[in-house]
């Protein structure tokens, strides 16, 4: 079993910045850098989205449209956790942001964090 702890939400003005950042831990989890990351979010009224991801097999990182040159994802695998800084927050931003793992080349991503609240105001 993997767990995942997201933190670094709150309360923030539109233009502002946040870090969120993600700890994994878990009997399971020996190499921590043979897991795909990812992080998603889940706005008021809408389905959970995919907003970046972190794969084993591409130093390439993918952003979704919404936050592609706004949001910056990083990993560190020797402390066993990623990162996702925001910039330029708008309303829009406002969601329950979740990290989540798989093994490497799964195909659906198995663990899940319990979230971490965002709220942009305008």
């Amino acid at each position: 079993q993997v767990q995942l702890v997201e933190s670094g939400g709150g309360l923030v003005q539109a233009g502002g910045s946040l870090r969120l950042s993600c700890a994994a831990s878990g009997r399971t989890l020996y190499d921590f850098s043979n897991y795909d990351m990812g992080w998603f979010r889940q706005r008021p009224g809408k389905e959970r989205e995919f907003v970046a991801g972190l794969w084993t097999w591409t130093i390439n990182i993918a952003y979704s449209d919404h936050v592609k040159c706004r949001f910056t994802a990083s990993r560190d695998n020797t402390r066993n956790m990623v990162y996702l800084q925001m910039n330029k927050l708008t309303s829009e931003d406002t969601a329950v942001y979740y990290c989540a793992a798989r093994k490497s080349g799964g195909d659906h991503y198995d663990y899940w964090g319990q979230g971490t609240q965002v709220s942009v105001s305008s």
